[in-house]
């Protein structure tokens, strides 16, 4: 799986999750909802974005030739 469809994924997996969670169990956890959307706001307009370094670290979307990931 390439990176940016693994970022894409993992958005919208913790939205829809925290989604489900404010249905049934706290509207609290729109919270987490409302931090996702931001982050991937900032993330538009800096070009950094945690969950990147995160799944970078983890060699999602690594081939073996890339020095930079530690697969």
């Amino acid at each position: 799986m390439k990176l940016e469809n693994a970022i894409r994924a993992l958005a919208g997996t913790m939205i829809l999750t925290s989604l489900a969670l404010a249905h049934y169990v706290s509207p609290n956890w729109l919270w987490l909802t409302a931090f996702v959307g931001a982050n991937l706001l900032q993330s538009a307009f800096t070009g950094f974005c945690p969950a990147e370094t995160v799944l970078k670290r983890l060699g999602v979307g690594c081939d073996a030739g890339t020095p930079t990931c530690k697969a």
